[in-house]
């Protein structure tokens, strides 16, 4: 299962840190960490997720706040207040609406004393990346198995309903973004018909709908020819 850790690198000989990596996250696949609930809780997330793809596009960083109130051992004690229409705010409610609101975002807080997010919405990042390693060779390397799966996952997740991508997860599709996401998943080892829900083959269609790859700007011929 993947879980996210805090301020670490310090054994890496490429990493550097003027503040002892305070702020750095990363995720880190364990196939023996959490217990056969937590990871049917976290695949249940994931099944929720795709299936509600096309109205909710960002993930919520429900996969980190799910560890970090799970290793806390976080129990909301304060009950909630309701408030119904015309009724007046007291100050009693508001306090422990703040209260409440305060004890589970202090379960969030990560150990270094930031808040983790996810930095995720522009779709022109990560297949370039992917295509640099593989070009040269360390695709494996730096991205094992678990690594590529889950990056299928968010290219499957982020396909808009006609077969695009666009530039960004809330955004419409584009040929540069489409094309690169193609591209992607066939390195990753996806067959011109496979993907999740027809992925490949529906985006091959909407590029080929809009004009074929010949239409992609600068930055995406600059890519190809790559």
């Amino acid at each position: 299962m993947w879980r996210l850790k805090i301020a670490e690198g310090g054994n890496n000989p490429y990493l550097y840190s003027t503040n002892d990596y305070v702020g750095r996250q990363t995720w880190e696949f364990d196939p023996d960490y959490g217990t056969a609930q937590d990871r049917a809780e976290v695949e249940k997330a994931h099944q929720e997720f795709w299936n509600n793809r096309c109205k909710v596009k960002p993930s919520s960083d429900l996969v980190w706040r799910m560890q970090f109130l799970r290793e806390n051992n976080f129990k909301q004690t304060i009950p909630q207040v309701k408030v119904v229409d015309g009724e007046d705010i007291t100050y009693e409610t508001a306090t422990a609406t703040l209260q409440r609101a305060v004890h589970f975002f202090s379960a969030l807080q990560a150990s270094d004393g930031h808040w983790p997010a996810e930095n995720a919405g522009p779709l022109f990042f990560l297949p370039p990346l992917v295509m640099c390693l593989y070009i040269t060779g360390h695709l494996n390397k730096v991205f094992p198995a678990e690594h590529r799966k889950e990056i299928l996952r968010y290219i499957y997740c982020h396909q808009n309903e006609d077969g695009g991508w666009g530039l960004h997860i809330e955004g419409h599709s584009t040929m540069f973004c489409t094309t690169l996401s193609y591209i992607c998943m066939r390195i990753l080892g996806e067959e011109p018909e496979g993907g999740k829900n027809n992925a490949c083959a529906r985006a091959r269609k909407w590029i080929l709908d809009h004009g074929t790859v010949t239409a992609i700007p600068s930055w995406g011929k600059t890519w190809l020819s790559v």
